[in-house]
């Protein structure tokens, strides 16, 4: 049995236009998604360490839940599960808090050891300088929290990124959706995701630039 395949590169580079706008939209959504579990696990961080009991075992669920799940069964929960009572979101909103929901959980723990990381005599010697906790944790602890796990922050990024190509089983149109809408509309399926995968590198090699030279410019001395 003799199984031929000829390469066919045109149909992609002529619809390379569309493949990049929708790497836009995977950056958007992963940024987006990023900012907001760097708040979220921020707080989660902080309630697991010194919040009360209920909240401290509610952040303690999301945290292990995120980090000991499939992240594709973290999308079918906001898609299928929520939809199962009646909620129905759009695939952007599906995306959206399925990233938001592992990057949190992940990001928790990184701040969590980022918090410890940092001698406690420095909270009490910023309260004893006469700074409410507030501006204790504002302008003492939290700055060197996030020079800690700045690193670990990226990484977290570039999995938000590769992460959002599961969004195509939910319908929603980033690279790997757009890839794949387009593949099978073609038939050039082995093109389209070669171009699609050298899309994601050079996406992940410009965070990966971007994040050296602000760690350069912030962390040099």
């Amino acid at each position: 049995m003799n199984f031929e395949y000829t390469f066919h590169w045109r149909p992609v580079m002529r619809k390379l236009p569309d493949l990049l706008e929708a790497s836009l939209v995977t950056l958007q959504i992963s940024v987006l998604s990023m900012i907001i579990g760097i708040t979220l696990g921020m707080v989660l961080a902080l309630l697991r360490m010194n919040g009360p009991k209920p909240l401290a075992w509610v952040a303690s669920v999301w945290v292990e839940t995120a980090r000991n799940t499939p992240a594709l069964f973290q999308l079918f929960f906001f898609s299928f599960g929520l939809g199962a009572f009646g909620m129905h979101l759009t695939p952007y909103l599906i995306v959206l808090f399925g990233l938001t929901f592992n990057n949190a959980g992940y990001l928790a723990e990184n701040f969590r050891g980022g918090f410890q990381a940092v001698p406690d005599t420095q909270l009490r010697a910023a309260r004893s300088l006469g700074m409410s906790a507030w501006q204790s944790y504002t302008r003492i602890i939290i700055p060197q929290v996030f020079r800690i796990v700045y690193h670990p922050m990226t990484n977290q990024l570039v999995w938000a990124v590769l992460m959002s190509s599961l969004a195509m089983i939910v319908g929603f149109r980033e690279l790997a959706g757009e890839t794949q809408a387009l593949a099978f509309k073609t038939f050039r399926i082995f093109e389209y995701f070669a171009v699609a995968a050298l899309i994601y590198y050079a996406m992940v090699k410009f965070i990966l630039g971007i994040s050296r030279l602000i760690a350069w410019r912030m962390f040099r001395y």
